[in-house]
């Protein structure tokens, strides 16, 4: 099965859409093979400002329509206690908003952008798809990242080369309680590393102190601002750790 053929059995499907590389390929896959569409963004303090600004991008140049929710999952005690498997109960909710209202629009089916290249075992929040019959047809037609970053190249979705980025509540070690105010900390951080132009990196937070985790080919630009990276971060933290170990 090939997009297309899975489109023309399913003409009519609502998209849990990020504005990442992924979703936003199986929404253009989904507006060009002549299905109807809908993208539902569900936007959370796990969420940083900058996914939602693409999300509203990508839908306004391919036309699509976007329904933006709210989901405070800090108020799910479970959630916010930070549990190993953190991600099935925030997953669940999410996707359990998502097709509330998807129903109340006149959608019965739910897609999601997970890809033949992740790893289905390696992730908790996987088990909520399946518990929730949320259907993934970039896997189920075997496309990897790889390739769908070179399709939405070739589509011209100005997300093909965007990197892959994790909730905020990922930066938080498991058990240690989430709040809003540890998320602010790690978006802040991020957004000013971003400035800088480094990618695909991580501000972890270990106690009151941040661990920048780069790939190794940004070291000397982390090296070189140093102390402007120390000054700014510390803001927010009480000392700034370089992991040495991160690869690429």
């Amino acid at each position: 099965m090939n997009l297309y053929d899975f489109f023309t059995a399913n003409p009519k499907v609502a998209l849990a859409f990020s504005g990442g590389v992924d979703s936003a390929y199986l929404l253009w896959a989904g507006a060009t093979y002549g299905a109807q569409v809908r993208a539902y963004y569900v936007k959370s303090a796990f969420q940083p400002e900058f996914e939602l600004a693409d999300a509203k991008r990508l839908t306004k140049e391919l036309n699509a329509d976007l329904r933006i929710l709210e989901v405070d999952a800090l108020a799910d005690p479970t959630i916010a206690a930070n549990p190993v498997d953190r991600c099935y109960h925030c997953k669940k909710i999410i996707i359990s908003t998502i097709q509330r209202a998807a129903a109340e629009d006149g959608y019965s089916l739910l897609i999601d952008g997970t890809n033949a290249s992740d790893k289905l075992m390696d992730r908790p929040g996987m088990r909520a798809l399946k518990d929730l019959s949320v259907r993934s047809p970039l896997r189920e037609c075997g496309l990897t990242k790889d390739e769908i970053r070179r399709l939405s190249k070739e589509a011209g979705l100005f997300t093909w080369d965007k990197p892959a980025y994790a909730c905020l509540a990922t930066r938080i070690s498991t058990d240690e309680p989430i709040t809003a105010e540890k998320l602010y900390k790690t978006e802040a951080a991020e957004d000013y590393l971003f400035s800088l132009g480094l990618s695909d990196f991580r501000v972890r937070m270990m106690g009151g102190s941040a661990k920048l985790q780069v790939p190794e080919r940004q070291l000397p630009t982390v090296l070189a601002k140093r102390q402007e990276i120390v000054s700014e971060l510390k803001k927010h933290y009480n000392a700034v750790l370089l992991d040495l170990e991160v690869r690429e």
